[in-house]
């Protein structure tokens, strides 16, 4: 799979702009735009997010994006205002929540799909690449609480 990348320092949405036109050239069926390291309290930071999706919007208009924020499931609120902010910038389709191989319980989920009515899509239950799981709300529920499935199946 080619990757299109531009010098470090370079303008964002230069590269979603390019990447977008190799895109369309080459008749892919799928491009993944990661905007890794977008703090939502840095406006410029998401000013550029919200330049990289116009441009995708304007330019691949016929193309389906499906927009996903991975959050930190350890970030309680936090993660509720990284969120809104970023659902502010670009629209989100669903969520990724990170880090509940420990004590994150992830209520985070709970609150960011009642306040902002996003799915959450996948989780991740370690460091590798088997460890991202599809959401399973009825098993996420029973480990919220503490109930394991053999409780479910002695009932």
């Amino acid at each position: 799979m080619p990757l299109i990348k531009h010098q470090p320092g370079s303008d964002p949405a230069a590269v979603v702009y390019d990447a977008v036109q190799a895109a369309k050239a080459r008749k892919a069926d799928l491009l993944i735009i990661d905007t890794a390291g977008r703090l939502h309290n840095k406006k410029n930071l998401m000013d550029e997010l919200s330049k990289m999706r116009r441009i995708i919007d304007k330019d691949f208009s016929e193309a389906t994006v499906r927009c996903m924020l991975i959050l930190d499931a350890t970030t309680g609120q936090n993660g509720i205002n990284q969120a809104k902010m970023f659902k502010e910038a670009v629209e989100i389709n669903g969520l990724i929540l990170t880090k509940l191989d420990g004590t994150a319980k992830g209520g985070v989920a709970i609150a960011i799909r009642r306040e902002l009515n996003v799915p959450v899509w996948y989780i991740g239950v370690g460091e590798g690449i088997d460890d991202l799981q599809a959401f399973d709300a009825n098993q996420f529920v029973r480990a919220l609480f503490g109930e394991d499935e053999k409780t479910e199946d002695s009932n």
